[in-house]
């Protein structure tokens, strides 16, 4: 795996030299945009209106635009004469509860992986987070963007780093349209929190998988070898009077049969 970003944690006095690699990756299928008559790929190219000609990679400069149809240049000599401190070092500025950071604000994972010198001073903080059950809050910047941070213990051995957004990046649930005023039955919600207790089991990641995914791959593949593709039925379209409790009922019902099955299964393939 090669790393994306080499820099430094910087914890109190203590610098760790520390590499990124990226945690996550994109299994989403792709598709390309053809023309239908003749079903070849359709080209992008970088017109200049002006020119009206395409323009290369080393003509395009970074403007930002300050009022409309108005732009300042930014070059990368500009980027780098900005004194900021987390331009190469992960700054960390706080320690705290994991519990206390609502998860809207979590944007990227990365892998932290320590320089050989840094292997011991690395350590340390790891098993230091371990023991006090904290997180670390720092801020960096990766890629002209500074971010805010967590910095977490990972599979007992590692350290990762989720970037996050700013609060001034999360919109305000005031922009949204409100909820209209209902009530809930007694029963109602004892049903509901009866169903949560019924679905609550510990969480296994590995039991879930990209069902929409598998079936899009298949698809693609009974098209490649000709084949018929069977299409699922919709599923019923709900009626507009919902009973709530006999919604809730039929749910709790049908978790035990599935669960009775799946147990059924076990036994047989024993």
């Amino acid at each position: 795996m090669r790393s994306m970003w080499k820099g430094a944690i910087s914890f109190g006095l203590v610098s760790i030299p520390i590499k990124l690699y990226t945690a996550t990756e994109d299994h989403a299928i792709h598709f390309r945009q053809l023309h239908k008559e003749c079903k070849s790929p359709i080209k992008y190219e970088k017109i200049c209106p002006v020119c009206n000609r395409p323009v290369s990679d080393e003509e395009i400069v970074r403007g930002y635009e300050y009022e409309p149809g108005k732009f300042v240049i930014i070059d990368d000599e500009d980027l780098e004469r900005i004194p900021m401190p987390t331009v190469k070092t992960i700054d960390i500025v706080d320690f705290t509860d994991i519990g206390q950071i609502d998860p809207i604000y979590y944007d990227k994972t990365y892998f932290i992986v320590p320089e050989d010198i840094g292997t011991k001073p690395y350590v340390l903080l790891r098993d230091s987070m371990k023991e006090t059950k904290r997180v670390a809050i720092a801020k960096v910047v990766i890629r002209s963007k500074q971010s805010l941070a967590c910095i977490r213990v990972y599979d007992e051995k590692y350290l990762v780093m989720e970037t996050m957004h700013f609060p001034d990046e999360i919109k305000s649930t005031n922009q949204l349209p409100p909820l209209r005023e209902v009530s809930l039955h007694e029963n109602e919600i004892k049903m509901a929190k009866q169903l949560i207790d019924t679905l609550t089991s510990d969480f296994k990641p590995e039991k879930y998988d990209d069902n929409y995914r598998k079936t899009l791959i298949e698809m693609i593949e009974s098209k490649i070898q000709d084949k018929e593709i069977e299409i699922p039925q919709k599923a019923p379209e709900a009626d507009n009077v919902l009973d709530l409790v006999s919604a809730l009922k039929a749910s709790i019902e049908s978790v035990k049969k599935e669960e009775k099955a799946k147990k059924g299964r076990k036994r047989k393939g024993a």
